[in-house]
């Protein structure tokens, strides 16, 4: 397996697939090893979409935005890696959001932009803003405060004729755990169709189940609804009363490797020892991690399933968006002996704005979990406490699906997953396998309600 996947990591698309081909016709695989060497070659497709400009089309992308291009400047940025592409069977490809990602990573491209060019997006709590404040004032005494209740809304539409008539669709939509103190009074409203199976919350990757039997030449559409109610996080620390975490049933999940996202890679160890330098007081440490990962510039990312580990793509991709500085941070923490857990949802405004999201949470004795933000990173104020909102901090406008990644939904999908990471999305299959996310769209609709006593 190792083999194959560098293979494929490499760009070497031929070899791979006929190195899958002899292995699957081997006799006596297990069927968990079977499903992991076929997955390689739906690994190779998805790529294959993700990667799917030539040069001529990537450039002509770029002059959309900057009608006067030279063909000098694409060439320029291209060498300089600021266009993410991989080499497939000698072809070069271009990623098919690095003509929109150059902007968010060179300065001078940004700079060269037609006047008239939409703004580059940015969410509400990206900015500090009076809610920080009111996060941080409403939660010294307690550790969270600031409530905000909202409607949630998510649908999944397969498209028609993505399977025969008459078959079955079995799909997954995320729904949120209760939380103490960070989400709770979850209320169910309605779902379609009506009948649905809510998974426990026990389940780390919390769904909705639904099924529907596909029409012809009519997209299938699921939906759920629901309200709860956030709170916003705030946790103030005295840097030198942070000791180092113990190793106990509490925190030992979440130290060392955790193969193949966090793997402690000596390109890892590197970039930590550069990071930390001589510093030995856990609070620093994070705090010296926390920023080197914050300088890696965010840009749209591709797909997930498609990385062999992602925590070391984001320390070479040269960008990296939240998931993945997320997984970066998190095992260069636990490589320094501070445990740390995933947390991921949406995160949504005031004004309909809404958006995946991937954050984290550390543990630093004696305080215990506390939440780390690091794509949002540090804000400009004089304020130390607001400058740092996010290291230990959380805003009330963000939902929380998931409380780890990769893990199994209840009832369990049959078939590979779309997203092997995260759940965000859905995800939705049938008897003749997964549905990708080319056969299917999603909507997310959030509604924050008006306050009451």
């Amino acid at each position: 397996m190792a083999a194959i996947r560098a293979l494929i990591d490499g760009g070497d698309f031929r070899d791979a697939g006929a190195r899958i081909e002899r292995s699957l016709s081997l006799p006596g695989l297990s069927p968990k090893l079977r499903r992991a060497i076929a997955f390689e070659r739906e690994r190779m497709r998805r790529i294959r979409l993700d990667f799917s400009l030539d040069r001529e089309q990537a450039e002509a992308k770029v002059r959309n935005q900057i009608p006067d291009l030279r063909g000098e400047e694409f060439a320029a940025w291209d060498a300089a890696g600021l266009l993410e592409y991989q080499v497939i069977d000698g072809d070069k490809r271009y990623f098919q959001r690095a003509p929109s990602n150059l902007f968010r990573l060179s300065g001078e491209a940004l700079a060269r932009r037609r006047p008239d060019a939409k703004p580059l997006s940015q969410g509400p709590m990206e900015r500090l803003g009076p809610h920080h404040a009111e996060v941080r004032d409403a939660a010294l005494a307690r550790g969270y405060g600031a409530p905000r209740r909202v409607r949630i809304t998510q649908s999944l539409s397969v498209a028609a004729d993505a399977v025969p008539a008459g078959q079955r669709l079995r799909a997954w939509l995320p729904y949120p755990r209760a939380i103490a103190h960070q989400q709770e009074a979850i209320r169910f409203l309605a779902s379609a169709p009506a009948q649905h199976r809510i998974a426990p919350e026990s389940a780390l990757q919390r769904t909705v189940y639904l099924e529907q039997t596909a029409r012809a030449g009519q997209p299938t559409r699921f939906e759920v609804s629901y309200e709860l109610t956030v709170y916003g996080q705030y946790r103030a620390i005295d840097p030198d009363k942070v000791v180092a975490a113990p190793v106990d049933a509490t925190t030992r999940p979440y130290l060392g490797e955790r193969l193949p996202h966090e793997a402690h890679t000596q390109a890892l160890r590197k970039f930590s020892r550069e990071a930390v330098g001589d510093e030995t007081r856990p609070y620093y440490i994070a705090k010296k991690l926390y920023a080197a990962v914050d300088r890696i510039p965010w840009a749209g990312a591709r797909e997930y399933s498609t990385i062999s580990n992602i925590s070391d793509y984001a320390l070479h991709a040269g960008h990296a968006d939240c998931g993945q500085q997320t997984l970066l941070l998190m095992a260069l923490l636990r490589l320094n002996g501070i445990p740390a857990r995933w947390q991921s949802g949406w995160v949504y405004g005031d004004d309909g704005y809404t958006n995946m999201h991937d954050w984290a949470w550390m543990y630093l004795a004696p305080y215990g979990w506390v939440p780390v933000d690091v794509t949002t990173g540090r804000f400009d104020s004089a304020d130390p406490q607001l400058a740092d909102f996010y290291f230990g901090g959380l805003d009330a406008y963000r939902v929380a699906y998931n409380d780890d990644y990769g893990r199994e939904f209840v009832p369990a999908k049959t078939h590979e997953r779309s997203e092997t990471v995260d759940s965000q999305r859905g995800e939705v299959e049938w008897e003749g396998g997964n549905l990708y996310f080319d056969q299917w769209d999603y909507d997310y609709q959030a509604q924050v309600l008006p306050a009451t006593k």
